[in-house]
């Protein structure tokens, strides 16, 4: 008898550009190949007819596995899983990733899931594999979510793998010209660590990783940035880290390996503001040397009861404007994040926050913003508060598909509240475009500017909105950019019409 030994994965469609081939299955697949099986890799990104190529495919698969994050992507997971369940039935579908790791059981409780890897998955779904493939039983398995008889099962956790015992993600399997036809530029997702050391209480990553950092050697990361970039000819490597410089001596180490390497190329990370303020200006200066384009940071407000309340006390102001300082010293740009509607802000809070950036953007060119709305993503410790707040929870995969990031759910933030603080919002843009658009300008242009600017800047210290003409003269003239990635800084699609 044949034993299938073909895996197929799916990563579903999303909202704005791919750095890349999806990181998280390409670090799947390369665990499974090294097991002996078949990977097959659809990536929605650059497979527009994904649904036929999945039913041709899993004809002869063994499963068919597909990682999800909250909200739009999982249209496509359903839309998938429930085709799959409809032309072969007996093909097990398996979710991994942060939602369904998040929300194991109510994902399970979907007819067209049959199984839920949770948390680091590299390990788990080898041996779920080798199980299928030997029609072993699936209760010892570690980190695994399956239904057993109908009745929903929890496996134990698994314990965290370090990475550098985990093989190089399978990159060949990644169409490179596929992905630069896309996006006009050769990247590639990568990762040199997992974790974060702080307890935001709005972040969903304390919850997934428990605050452990877990990060590969500098050596590794240093070789397979060179090999990756050199043997698939890129030009940029967006790192997914969620706090890259937490270990700083192995930053600059990796910094170090890359400059000495001769190889040249772009490379970008999110970071906390604390840790670049605890490096020197020569440090600084070797990431941008390096090949450091732009960092993004997490600094989300400006006002210290809103940071305490986020539970950001390693966030300071004066260390925001020593980041955006040390930054232009490394010709790197900077996206600092904001959230807006956080419960207990008030607008008090708010217009400290505009004030403040909106300085920090006037005396440094190098920095950008992306303001988001406080959206609460699941698992996150405050979300016993936010029921009591009237903050309707979603309760299924459908619910949460309509939770992108900047979707408005807070009842606090409604009507005339949400109009006003969209209104301040664009002037705050627009004044940072303006900013940094024409600072080098000839001598009429920065007059022009001066003319333009000054009753922007008037309506941002008095909180002045009224018969807001600059905006109608920018719709004209200045398309103002509401989001960018915090790890490349490039622009990104508008927010849903409920948000601002």
């Amino acid at each position: 008898m044949l034993t299938r030994n073909k895996i197929v994965l799916f990563y579903p469609p999303y909202d704005g550009p791919p750095l890349g081939a999806p990181l998280c299955l390409l670090a799947l697949a390369a665990s499974l190949r090294e097991a002996n099986f078949d990977v097959v890799m659809i990536d929605a990104a650059i497979e527009l007819d994904y649904l036929t190529r999945i039913q041709c495919e899993s004809v002869d698969a063994l499963f068919l596995g597909i990682s999800v994050l909250t909200g739009p992507m999982i249209r496509g997971a359903i839309e998938v899983a429930t085709a799959v369940k409809t032309y072969s039935p007996w093909l097990p579908v398996i979710f991994g990733g942060w939602h369904p790791s998040l929300l194991p059981d109510e994902t399970l409780s979907e007819a067209f899931v049959d199984m839920v890897v949770r948390g680091q998955g590299e390990i788990t779904i080898v041996e779920v594999a080798q199980a299928l493939a030997q029609k072993l039983n699936l209760n010892t398995i570690a980190g695994l979510s399956w239904k057993n008889n109908g009745q929903r099962t929890h496996n134990i956790d698994r314990k965290v793998e370090p990475l550098d015992n985990l093989p190089v993600p399978a990159f060949d399997l990644t169409d490179f010209d596929a992905y630069e036809k896309l996006c006009g530029v050769r990247k590639l997702a990568y990762a040199t660590s997992v974790g974060c050391p702080y307890a935001c209480n709005y972040c969903t990553d304390q919850v997934f990783y428990k605050r452990r950092f877990n990060a590969l050697s500098a050596d590794r990361v240093v070789a397979e940035m060179i090999d990756l970039v050199t043997r698939y000819r890129t030009e940029e490597v967006a790192l997914l880290d969620s706090n890259f410089p937490v270990q700083l001596p192995r930053a600059l180490e990796i910094a170090r390996g890359i400059l000495s390497s001769g190889v040249k190329f772009k490379w970008t990370f999110q970071a906390s503001t604390d840790f670049l303020c605890r490096m020197s200006e020569d440090d600084v200066r070797l990431l941008g040397a390096s090949g450091v384009s732009h960092m993004g940071f997490g600094t989300e407000s400006t006002s210290e009861s809103v940071l305490k309340l986020m539970n950001k006390r390693h966030q300071r102001v004066d260390e925001m404007y020593e980041t955006a300082r040390k930054a232009q010293l490394g010709g790197i740009r900077v996206t600092f994040n904001l959230i807006f509607g956080y419960p207990g802000e008030t607008e008090a809070d708010r217009i400290v926050t505009f004030q403040t950036m909106s300085d920090i953007g006037h005396q440094f060119p190098n920095v950008s913003f992306s303001p988001n709305i406080f959206t609460p993503y699941p698992g996150i410790p405050i979300w016993p508060q936010l029921r009591e707040m009237g903050v309707p929870e979603p309760k299924s995969l459908r619910e949460w598909m309509d939770m992108p990031l900047g979707a408005n759910m807070l009842p606090w933030l409604k009507g005339k509240e949400l109009a006003r603080l969209q209104r301040m919002l664009n002037y705050f843009l627009l004044n940072n475009q303006i900013d940094r658009r024409h600072k080098n300008n000839s001598q009429l242009r920065r007059a022009v500017r001066f003319i333009v600017q000054t009753p922007i800047r008037w309506r941002l210290r008095s909180s002045r909105y009224s018969f807001p003409w600059e905006l109608w003269l920018s719709n004209v003239s200045e398309r103002i950019i509401l989001r960018r990635s915090l790890v490349t800084g490039q622009e990104l699609p508008k927010e849903p019409a409920n948000a601002c």
